[in-house]
């Protein structure tokens, strides 16, 4: 014999109660033998209470939505039923409202709604519903009967939330199923009184019956049906990537309802579980999927949670003092005050000091709890022994779940690791000595965060997801787009990372989606969908979205967005930018950043700010990370002036070398903002920093290359107009560094505390001679490379590298993420 119920969902129309019925004739014909418990339509039971509770205030609007009832009720059987079965139901139906109107038409009257009348009123919706599924079976052929559960269900006086008598209703059950060889369909959640009046078995009361009839037939199992694939990993709302768990045990399956998932409820389970009755959580609309299986066997696994769960909405209150330390009864004295006042504690935790007790509770009790305490504590209080309880609001409890939690060790590290790099902080920490359950207290803001860390550590380990946010979506940020997409599927297979860009923008717009950014169409979606573009507001939605594993990338050269980015890690998201307005600003702004990354334990990732795609500043950190002593920097750090430089050559004026490179786009629109090295001095201040010096720009020396009237041009044309005149000059130089046999390079030194650039001739023994095209070269003389200097070169400049250095540093923060 096996026990299925199925609740409101599953029963909400006239299609799903066709499509129950079609699973109870798979099982018949099947040969399975079973008994089916019901509960009221979905919604029903709310709908009465509104109802109840309108005629009570002496509303006679609970008349329309008692004809809603009826109709609802009514056009439900003419879907399903016809011809005499229709007739018959019909009249019972009939029947039942007119029974229900006189009692709400009394309770409009008298303007009173005791327990006792709401309980009669909310059997009328498991009435009807059974009753009407019972038939629809027998006019297919099966052979049903209804089961009114309160001829059996027999309870105390309590109504609303009814004690049942064990031994009395097992009697019945046991006889009515003796006498009867029908399918059972079972009213859920009503029983009835020793004087025969209605009662109802309170929360979860459905559930509590199909569990009382399994325990009175000792049942192979109970089946509940619901809405989803049985007990998930975590909530399917919060988690997208949230899956069933196969095998699971009483212990889990009540600590998991306990903390939030509503599958089951605790209590009405107790039946089965005392004669450890398995039960099964199936899915109405998917029936072939297996489901949960609820035992008390321990499963062996490598996974050592089932599922995280949360409650929101807590409270956390601390009583502190040192009238707590070592003095007898005051926990005692505590819980049992709250406990006379009906508040419910959902964590405990205290200290090995007893210096202060900590206790999770719903927020709509603490009023209650706090009265409590200061009359129970009201000497202590004002003795000063005792502090006044201190409440923290806005707070969530997430837990992680598992028996497999106590055979290995290292699991309350992953998860704080988890949580800890995404800056979620944790208020308080409970674990039992069973090892069964880790709660933790948090913001409510990061319960979402907090649950997906949480299983993306546990479930999902070898796979991370990353959410970026690209601020500057022009030629780097563009190309950076394209690369991801290309990427994405080897990133998924090969290195198990799935990279969302879920926040874009540029001047003019922004767009956001959590989901996922379809980089195909991202240009469409952001001109049509998105909204105008702020910083401020792009900042303030990417906080609002709390998203796991995130990356700020600022792909501009505005001055204003590095000013976000103290409150960017602060948030613990990382960031990663090819502009360098923040690490080339004053020295106390770079060192607040890199220190309060360090301190969140994120990325705050700037490589391409000195050498685009190459691996210089990398390079330069692993150099004195190993203990090398760095003795000169050299570096040739503009793509643009190497382009220059590499191309002038005598018998070519250099300012039709300055055109051409403008054409090509290696010079800014203004060509003075590359020849004036002030962008240089940027990078060489970079590398200072980056080598342990607290340098700042004005301590760079620049060497100038053009003479004053080039500098005084007002305009761009009357800057060539100079440059030309200025040709002479440069002819000069380049005449001698020939002679010489030398080349002209326009060289960032550094060398102990000492920074300069200039124009300087090197012979063909530096390895800055060789230099060709638009490359960049930088040269690190160190006590290991001494003789022979350790030399990186390559594009300094361009999207696809740019991009790609970029993209190597999401990539390097991911792999942080991943622990």
């Amino acid at each position: 014999m096996k026990i299925l119920k199925f609740g409101g969902s599953s029963v909400k129309s006239a299609e799903r109660i066709q499509h129950v019925v079609s699973i109870l004739e798979a099982y018949h014909k099947k040969g399975e033998k079973y008994a089916a418990v019901f509960s009221a339509f979905g919604g029903v039971t709310d709908e009465i209470i509104n109802m109840a509770t309108e005629a009570a205030k002496g509303n006679a609007q609970y008349l329309t939505h008692l004809e809603l009832f009826k109709q609802r009720h009514i056009t439900t059987i003419e879907t399903l039923l016809k011809g005499s079965s229709l007739d018959k139901v019909r009249n019972a139906l009939n029947g039942s409202f007119l029974e229900m109107g006189n009692l709400l038409q009394g309770v409009f009257l008298v303007k009173d709604l005791t327990t006792r009348t709401l309980d009669y009123l909310l059997s009328f919706g498991e009435r009807n519903s059974a009753y009407i599924i019972a038939q629809t079976m027998v006019q297919q052929g099966l052979s049903a009967n209804y089961l009114d559960a309160r001829k059996v269900i027999n309870t105390d006086n309590n109504f609303g939330s009814a004690k049942v008598n064990f031994e009395k209703t097992n009697n019945l059950i046991k006889k009515q199923f003796e006498d009867h060889d029908e399918i059972q369909i079972i009213t859920g959640f009503i029983g009835s009184n020793d004087e025969e009046l209605t009662t109802t078995l309170g929360r979860g009361g459905s559930d509590y019956t199909a569990s009382i009839f399994a325990s009175a037939l000792n049942a192979q199992c109970i089946e509940i049906w619901t809405d989803v694939n049985g007990v998930m990993t975590a909530d399917p709302r919060k988690v997208k990537k949230a899956f069933s768990i196969d095998r699971m045990t009483y212990a889990e399956a009540m600590e998991m309802s306990h903390f939030g998932a509503k599958v089951i409820y605790p209590p009405t389970i107790q039946p089965a579980l005392i004669k450890e009755i398995p039960i099964i959580i199936k899915n109405t609309f998917t029936p072939d999927f297996p489901g949960t299986y609820i035992s008390s066997e321990i499963t062996p696994s490598n996974q050592p949670i089932k599922g995280i769960t949360s409650i929101g909405n807590i409270h956390l209150l601390t009583l502190e003092g040192s009238g707590l330390v070592g003095k007898k009864g005051t926990a005692a004295r505590l819980f049992s005050t709250l406990a006379s006042n009906n508040v419910n504690i959902i964590l405990i935790t205290q200290g090995s000091s007893e210096y202060a007790i900590n206790f999770a509770i719903d927020e709509k009790e603490t009023p209650t709890a706090l009265k409590a305490i200061n009359e129970e504590f009201q000497l202590e209080i004002s003795a000063g022994f005792i502090k006044e309880p201190k409440i923290e609001k806005d707070l969530c409890v997430v837990a992680a779940i598992g028996e497999n939690m106590r055979y290995q060790p290292g699991i309350s590290g992953r998860l704080f690791q988890a949580m800890g790099k995404n800056g979620i902080n944790i208020s308080a920490i409970a674990q039992g000595s069973s090892e069964l359950n880790i709660s933790t207290v948090i913001h409510k803001k990061d319960e979402g965060k907090a649950i997906n860390a949480i299983h993306e550590a546990f479930f999902l380990s070898d796979t991370r997801v990353v959410h970026l946010f690209l601020v500057g979506v022009g030629l780097i940020g563009g190309t950076l787009i394209k690369q991801l997409e290309n990427q994405a599927s080897f990133l998924k297979e090969n290195r198990s990372l799935e990279i969302r860009v879920v926040g874009l923008s540029n001047s003019r717009k922004m767009y956001f989606d959590e989901n996922g950014i379809d980089l195909n169409d991202w240009t469409s979606i952001l001109e049509e969908k998105g909204d105008t573009m702020s910083i401020d507001n792009y900042i303030q939605k990417m906080h609002l979205l709390n998203l796991r594993n995130s990356i700020f990338i600022d792909n501009t050269a505005n001055k204003q967005i590095p000013l976000h980015y103290e409150s960017i890690l602060n948030s613990s998201i990382s960031v990663s930018t090819p502009n360098k307005i923040a690490t080339s600003s004053d020295f106390e702004t770079y060192k607040k950043l890199k220190n309060l990354a360090k301190k969140r334990g994120v990325g705050f990732k700037y490589e391409t700010n000195v050498g685009a795609g190459l691996p210089v500043l990398s390079t330069l950190r692993d150099l004195i990370n190993s203990g090398d002593q760095i003795i000169k920097i050299e570096g040739v750090l503009s793509g643009s002036l190497s382009y220059i430089f590499n191309k002038f050559k005598p018998g070519i004026s250099f300012s039709s070398i300055v055109e051409e490179a403008k054409e090509l786009g290696f010079t800014e629109p203004d060509p003075r903002e590359d020849l004036s090295g002030s962008d240089v001095r940027r990078k060489l201040l970079i590398l200072s920093r980056e080598s342990g010096l607290a340098m700042e720009a004005k301590d760079i020396e620049i060497k100038g290359i053009l003479p004053q009237a080039c500098i005084d041009a007002s305009t761009v044309d009357l800057f060539f107009d100079a440059l030309k005149n200025a040709d002479h000059h440069f002819t000069q130089l380049i005449e001698k560094a020939e002679s010489n046999g030398k080349a002209l390079r326009f060289i960032a030194a550094l060398e102990g505390t000492k920074a300069e650039i200039s124009l300087q001739e090197v012979d063909e023994s530096h390895p800055f001679y060789t230099l060709s095209g638009s490359d960049n070269m930088i040269v690190f003389t160190t006590e290991r490379y001494k003789e022979r200097p350790l030399v990186v070169r390559g594009p300094g400049a361009g999207a696809e590298v740019t991009a790609a250095g970029v993209f190597a540093e999401i990539i390097s923060i991911a792999t942080e993420f991943g622990g």
